[in-house]
């Protein structure tokens, strides 16, 4: 387990995130350059060593319902594998729509994000599913029919995952 001044010193070693100093000598890490409306990576990094790292866009971590994991008992290899991994789900938003009209798009920007961060899932035989979340729900759509319904998103990523279905590959 990595105590909290190791954890600062592995996510200080990313050049793409901005440490915000926050309340009760906590830190939180920020990737302005987030394909998302999410930017908070790192989350509460507490001196008494815990914390929590984003991975709601990654499939094969257990999250809490905002999508964080924690890190509390952390190797620097897992801490740097996580990040790598976060990072590079964060990078690109293939449902990304982009709007001509700056003032539609502002106005566009809370729904996005939260809309479309489920993605594309696929399975070995080519069939695809469509993981989307919408009014406090997320949803499996196959096509334009509605397939399941979950609470979390983690529970809808087991789900996908039970039923052979895996997150589709970004180019």
């Amino acid at each position: 387990m990595l105590n909290v001044e190791q954890k600062l010193e592995v996510l200080q070693s990313y050049p793409q995130l901005q440490r915000k100093d926050v309340s009760l000598g906590r830190v939180n890490f920020h990737y302005e350059e987030s394909a998302y409306e999410k930017k908070i990576v790192a989350l509460h990094i507490h001196p008494n060593g815990n914390g929590y790292i984003y991975a709601g866009l990654l499939p094969n971590y257990e999250t809490d319902d905002k999508g964080f994991v924690n890190i509390r008992d952390y190797s620097e290899a897992d801490l740097r594998t996580l990040l790598d991994e976060t990072i590079k789900a964060m990078s690109h938003n293939p449902n990304a729509v982009e709007s001509k009209e700056p003032e539609q798009q502002a106005k566009a920007a809370p729904t996005l994000a939260t809309s479309t961060s489920g993605g594309t899932w696929i399975d070995e035989d080519g069939h695809t599913l469509t993981l989307k979340y919408e009014d406090d729900m997320w949803y499996v759509y196959s096509g334009v029919n509605l397939d399941m319904a979950f609470e979390s998103r983690s529970e809808a990523g087991e789900y996908l995952k039970e039923e052979g279905f895996k997150p589709q590959a970004q180019a």
